[in-house]
């Protein structure tokens, strides 16, 4: 998933102020809660047999495992394994998530039992730097690695062939509107209709946006982000942030440019609301339940978040449109610091939730895609439907779009230079008025004094 600036963003990118309380979360929890142990072998000390102990989750965006808005999971897991107790912290920012991540990583200290990581990061994750700090899940905690749709696996494995990380969800995109601005706008409202006004085409998108802003209510913008446009459209590009070989190589990305000049084009010409995703002050989660904004690209996993900030005042006027083309926005895995005290039985948690049954229970509460093949391709993710939704064919909708999915080349760097690219080049221009030209050279900046290629 990636619910974050970064999602996670699953982030891929629903952070603390989105959803309502995760299962147990601790007061005054830091950034990434947790306790490292002195094993370092990835097999941990264990639980003497009825032993209680405490396994921590350190998240971000919406994995709806909790049990207050989520699936329920950690209740049910419990139940089975009365001497296990779960809590899970869960922060707002994705890059300061991975980077306190990271320095706990180096000091093998202060790490939650079970990590997520986001897509963006994962490549870093398993690179030299960071491959030895995890425990091996393909050998530890019994998952069936086969249940995992290919890529996914391969995107967690290190060069030596261990399996760092296990599937969550996937980002398949459509685009979230608003029906009642439609209507006041004097758009189309039918989900067929709406899809064929921007089939095909980015720069459609655009044109639909100008045609609202003639007539958008008081107070509304067509899309909430210039950020999040940059996010959708790059994650329909085949080159992203890397060239072929993985190498970083954003400046001569021809998605990268794409995903800069459509989000550019949306921010000076006054198409957005100007908001900052997953904001720490909540006024994006504001802007949804106010209706401030008629559209909003929606991986799979937004659908929770909408359900979450619009409310049940605004339970039926979102629909979700085909997007222009098809992409995948995010997706996270779950990984296990083998510096922990119970790597065993958190490897035998992260399994059980990552499992093809808990993904469809999870997809049929939150909306978030599962990596599994079988489930994705079960009736109860295609003939799914959200009650938030109404009568819209989710599973449907996402699962096609899952099905074009070909996933690009990732570098190490691509979540990094994402934030720098959306949080200090787009945003810039969006709220400050930064000149494009201006910002992109700032961008430029930043990637060289912050990355060591």
């Amino acid at each position: 998933m990636r619910t974050s600036s970064s999602r996670r963003g699953r982030g891929r990118r629903t952070v603390i102020n989105l959803v309502a309380t995760v299962a147990v979360v601790s007061t005054g929890a830091a950034l990434l809660t947790g306790c490292g142990g002195d094993s370092d072998d990835g097999k941990g000390d264990g639980a003497a047999a009825g032993e209680q102990i405490t396994l921590r989750i350190g998240t971000f965006g919406s994995f709806g495992y909790d049990d207050a808005t989520g699936a329920k999971l950690y209740a049910e897991y419990t139940k089975t394994h009365p001497n296990i107790k779960i809590e899970e912290s869960n922060v707002a920012d994705g890059q300061k998530y991975w980077d306190t991540l990271k320095l706990r990583l180096s000091r093998d200290s202060g790490l939650a039992d079970i990590q997520a990581l986001e897509v963006g990061y994962i490549a870093e994750a398993t690179g030299p730097a960071l491959a030895g700090k995890w425990a091996d899940l393909g050998k530890t905690g019994g998952a069936d690695l086969g249940a995992f749709l290919g890529w996914k696996v391969k995107q967690a494995t290190t060069a030596d062939g261990r399996v760092i990380g296990l599937g969550t969800d996937i980002g398949p995109m459509a685009i979230c509107y608003n029906k009642d601005l439609f209507a006041q706008a004097k758009l189309p409202t039918e989900r067929a209709e709406v899809s064929a006004l921007w089939a095909g085409d980015w720069s459609k998108f655009i044109a639909v946006g100008e045609t609202y802003k003639k007539n958008a209510p008081a107070g509304t913008a067509f899309h909430d982000s210039a950020s999040g446009l940059f996010n959708a459209v790059i994650s329909s590009e085949a080159v992203q942030y890397a060239n072929a070989k993985g190498e970083l190589d954003y400046e001569n990305s021809p998605g990268v440019k794409k995903a800069w000049d459509t989000a550019v084009t949306a921010a000076t010409g006054e198409l957005t609301a100007k908001l900052r995703q997953f904001d720490e002050k909540g006024t994006w989660n504001a802007a949804f339940k106010n209706s401030k904004f008629a559209t909003v690209a929606c991986p799979s996993w937004m659908t929770g978040i909408i359900k979450d900030q619009a409310g049940p005042e605004n339970r039926g006027k979102w629909d979700i449109a085909a997007p222009p083309v098809a992409g995948n926005w995010g997706g996270s895995f779950l990984a296990v610091p083998k510096s922990g005290k119970h790597v065993k039985e958190a490897a035998e948690l992260a399994a059980w939730l990552t499992a093809p049954a808990q993904h469809a229970k999870v997809f049929a509460v939150n909306g978030n895609i599962p990596s599994s093949k079988d489930t994705l391709a079960s009736p109860v993710v295609q003939d799914a439907k959200l009650p938030y939704f109404g009568d819209t064919p989710v599973g449907r909708i996402y699962s096609q779009a899952a099905a074009g999915i070909t996933p690009a080349p990732i570098s190490r760097w691509d979540g990094q230079v994402k934030t720098f690219l959306t949080d200090n080049g787009i945003l810039d221009i969006e709220q400050r008025g930064t000149d494009p030209a201006k910002a992109w050279e700032n961008v430029k900046k930043l990637v060289a004094d912050k990355i060591d290629r």
